[in-house]
């Protein structure tokens, strides 16, 4: 039972109720358990897994008692399913299920190809895992499921980390495809799942300020923005990323896609490497040398702490772009941490040009791909935010 006032949120549609919200418990409840969640008049707000050693007690799976069986489980990754083909009806490798934007609480679900990767996060989904297994098995039979549920947050819900094979067979990268363009993927070893699926959609959209240009791609890990821009009829892509496998991965895929006669890479330090080529003597200026600068950046932040240190970070590699950018060009610039607003990064990018004495004209506004849906009553679900400047001046 929750206390009065705390019950309006779990209406509103948000699924998670913390320990500070719960006025008593009308019976013991076991850590996994499905329980059913009331407010301080008895009426029913709906069930969800309980989970006593995490600061989420409650995670609510559903307004209606129901029973979470296999049933439940098809069903509700059926319906995840048909909202991607709805939206993205192409895709041949997208994420399956985005938790709380699926109403399935604490699982992720990506398809690359014919492989499916899970990470699960919360006790009460991983008590049911084979009944998660047995739903994508009925629903994609894939060539093989993989668990890469290696995420911090695991340990909050007393869980350990849980890495590996959970049926068929893989060994080596999967080839993906994403909007025409192959990528190998380490779903073993590689970031997230594997790979940045929230980006399909945005890959193609910036490509469109590509024909012609000189582009500098940075932070571009397995060279998603740089290899649509080359394909795009980019005049030369360099693309940059402290990972040497990575860079290497990169590479391999420009080749593999017919595209390396105008790509080149270089594992660096970003950072590193844009102060050094904006780096002028006194009285001397930055001689720009790119119609198209990409910044998609890892989040620098994990926590509300952060967020100064952060917007620090990021007010930096916008004042280095912007002076290697030409009048006319193009800024494609990201933000993948959900303690940084869209207002507030777009703030960070508009003292970065005042600092510069440049002028921008927004003409673009970018968001995670339909495949990781945004429920506006769950903040938690909307974390990519993306805009395209032009250089007026």
């Amino acid at each position: 039972m929750l206390k009065p006032g705390d019950a309006d949120r779990v209406v509103a549609g948000h699924p998670w109720i913390y320990h500070g919200s719960i006025l008593r418990m009308s019976a013991q409840a076991g850590d996994g358990e499905l329980v059913q969640v009331k407010d301080h008049r008895q009426r029913l707000l709906g069930v969800g897994f309980y989970n006593s050693k995490s600061k989420i007690n409650v995670r609510v799976l559903s307004p209606d008692r129901i029973e979470v069986d296999q049933n439940f489980f098809d069903e509700r990754i059926a319906a995840a399913l048909a909202v991607r083909k709805r939206h993205l009806p192409n895709a041949s490798s997208f994420r399956v299920v985005n938790a709380e934007s699926d109403f399935l609480t604490g699982l992720i679900v990506d398809k690359y190809e014919d492989v499916i990767v899970i990470q699960i996060s919360a006790l009460g989904m991983e008590k049911r895992k084979p009944m998660v297994v047995a739903a994508l098995q009925k629903i994609f039979s894939p060539r093989a499921i993989m668990e890469r549920s290696d995420v911090a947050s695991r340990k909050f819900e007393g869980l350990e980390e849980a890495n590996g094979l959970i049926a068929g067979e893989l060994s080596g990268p999967v080839t993906v495809n994403l909007n025409g363009i192959k990528f190998e993927t380490d779903i073993l070893g590689g970031h997230k799942t594997g790979m940045y699926l929230d980006q399909q959609t945005s890959y193609q959209a910036v490509a469109q300020f590509a024909k012609g240009a000189n582009v500098l791609d940075c932070f571009s890990f397995l060279g998603g923005f740089g290899l649509h821009a080359a394909r795009a009829g980019a005049k030369q892509v360099l693309m940059l990323d402290q990972s040497a496998d990575a860079v290497a991965a990169s590479l391999r895929n420009a080749e593999a896609n017919g595209l390396k006669q105008n790509v080149s890479a270089e594992a660096v330090n970003v950072f590193d490497w844009l102060k050094a080529n904006t780096a002028v003597k006194p009285h001397e200026r930055v001689i720009p040398r790119f119609d198209l600068i990409v910044l998609d950046p890892p989040s620098f932040t994990r926590n509300r702490a952060s967020v100064g240190d952060a917007l620090r970070g990021y007010k930096e590699i916008h004042i280095r772009a912007l002076k290697l950018l030409k009048v006319g060009g193009a800024l494609a610039t990201f933000c993948c941490s959900h303690h940084v607003d869209a207002a507030t990064f777009q703030d960070v990018i508009l003292s970065a040009a005042y600092d510069t004495r440049r002028i921008l004209r927004r003409v673009a506004t970018y968001s995670q791909s339909p495949d990781h849906p945004v429920i506006p009553m769950i903040p938690e679900t909307e974390y990519l935010k993306g805009y395209a400047f032009e250089v007026v001046r």
